[in-house]
């Protein structure tokens, strides 16, 4: 936990209504596979009603050192005297987490509810007194064994509004997805539906994954999620989603990602900072249904920015963090190069729709500035059930990497009276063979004049450059669109871009 995430939590708590307890979960129900769903569908049905976020005054006041000095014992987590191999800690509640979690954990089908108690967390001087009452929890996090058989590393964690995050093998936490979103970017304000509570299925003793259910409403809709995480050397999350809107809902939100982009080599203007970059990923990488891969540098823009990505059948999207040297970040205390990519992998028919793309301007790394999320054409009709699955998988790179060439880097210069020189880099293993003779550049833009277009293979990368000169015909956002071909075929993905003059 960092200021960072506590900045995050602050814009959902007060952009969201919190959300009552569950009272539908009884200890000693029978678990089913339908069990959340119903619940979900049931909610719906009811009139939205904000909630009870009361605290006791000593944690409803607390300031952030004081919140970071609560801390789980470590020898009190769940599953911990089992030996399974999966434990789980919890978060307190307090600061900007008052919003109660009911977590549950499902035991042969039966459900138990997971009761807080005071003796499981230290607590730093100076916090006051309460009484020992049951107030619940504000998240959980998983621990398992993912980089040395005998440690339990923090996996995932779910934490704040319908916000979660996870780690590969070898990596540190980044950036985060959502359950829902709902009106982003839409003047009327963004909506921040939320996890209120949790069923933990308990893992057997061999097992290799472990299976969270979730709750989520707001006030415009409802829904159940059936999380099935995979730790490794990429984490998968296999989602299965239910959405019960009471309203139609025109603007959804699907599979939606957050992360934090504050400079580049392409995009550091009046940053003073001795590190060349500060992001936890670099671009937007798209596998569309017409069989394009695509690649979208990321910006720290002057304005907000918003980008659509029409599609149909998409075959996936992610915020990608590719550039993996430390010598392109120098920082040794946030190691960015060790940051996950996410990548979106729809199941079955997704229709019509669009990846849309926000980059919001910020003169700080402390907020998450980039989100991006599928959205469907057509609204999310109210009083109706929306069924969809996907998979998510956190970790160095998409899944299935096609063997196209990628593009690795972005550089941008003045040209003087000519306009601007892009200058990219690309890298594959087809590129190292090929005849230059019969390979082009292939650069179109709306709204600019090209010219100059020259490819050449960088001997120092063993990969190729493309560069090319770009004359504005007047002050406005610039849509371009690059990519490497050998006899008219493509041999690169697409490099789009929108650059403001």
């Amino acid at each position: 936990m960092n200021r960072r995430q506590f900045l995050r939590a602050s814009a959902a708590v007060s952009a969201a209504a919190m959300l009552p307890r569950a009272t539908d979960a009884q200890a000693g129900a029978s678990f089913s596979p339908s069990y959340v769903r119903q619940l979900a569908r049931s909610l719906a049905a009811k009139p939205f009603e904000p909630p009870d976020e009361k605290l006791p005054t000593a944690l409803a006041n607390l300031n952030y050192d004081q919140y970071r000095s609560i801390r789980f014992v470590p020898d009190k987590a769940l599953w911990r005297d089992d030996k399974l191999p999966f434990e789980v800690q919890f978060f307190h509640r307090g600061f900007f987490y008052k919003n109660r979690v009911d977590i549950f954990q499902v035991a042969d089908r039966s459900v138990m509810p997971v009761p807080y108690r005071r003796g499981d967390f230290s607590f730093g001087e100076g916090l006051g007194q309460w009484q020992d009452a049951d107030i619940g929890f504000a998240g959980f996090r998983i621990h398992a064994p993912i980089n040395k058989p005998d440690y339990y590393d923090e996996v995932c964690v779910f934490l704040g509004a319908s916000y979660f995050r996870a780690v590969a093998k070898g990596q540190t936490y980044g950036l985060s997805a959502r359950g829902l979103a709902i009106d982003t970017g839409e003047a009327k304000g963004e909506e921040f539906p939320v996890f209120k509570t949790f069923w933990l299925e308990k893992p057997a003793p061999n097992a290799t994954s472990i299976v969270v259910h979730a709750l989520l409403d707001s006030k415009s809709a409802a829904a159940s999620y059936r999380f099935t995480i995979r730790p490794g050397q990429a984490t998968v999350f296999d989602v299965e989603m239910a959405l019960y809107p009471r309203v139609d809902v025109e603007h959804a939100g699907l599979a939606p990602m957050t992360s934090m982009f504050f400079f580049g080599p392409a995009d550091r203007k009046d940053v003073d900072d001795f590190r060349p970059a500060v992001h936890d990923s670099d671009g937007l990488a798209m596998f569309n249904g017409r069989g394009e891969q695509l690649w979208r540098p990321l910006n720290n823009p002057h304005d907000l920015q918003i980008s659509s990505f029409s599609d149909v059948h998409p075959g996936g999207f992610g915020l990608m963090q590719r550039e993996r040297n430390f010598f392109a970040y120098q920082d040794l205390e946030s190691s960015f190069e060790r940051r996950p990519s996410l990548w979106f992998e729809p199941i079955g028919d997704w229709g019509e729709g669009a990846v849309k793309l926000f980059e919001i301007p910020t003169k700080e790394e402390g907020h998450d500035n980039i989100a991006a999320l599928w959205q469907p054409k057509q609204p999310l009709a109210a009083k109706s059930e929306h069924i969809f699955t996907y998979r998510l998988h956190w970790g160095p790179d998409a899944p299935k990497p096609k063997a196209l060439a990628r593009f690795t880097r972005t550089g941008i210069g003045s040209r003087g009276s000519d306009g601007k020189l892009f200058v990219l880099e690309l890298m594959g293993d087809q590129l190292k063979e090929i005849d230059a003779k019969t390979i082009k550049g292939v650069v179109t833009a709306e709204k600019a004049e090209i010219s100059n277009i020259v490819t050449q293979p960088n001997p120092i990368t063993g990969g190729w450059r493309l560069s090319f000169q770009c004359a504005v015909k007047r002050q406005a956002a610039i849509e371009l669109r690059a990519f490497l071909a050998q006899n008219d075929e493509p041999v690169s993905e697409v490099w789009v871009y929108r650059w403001t003059p």
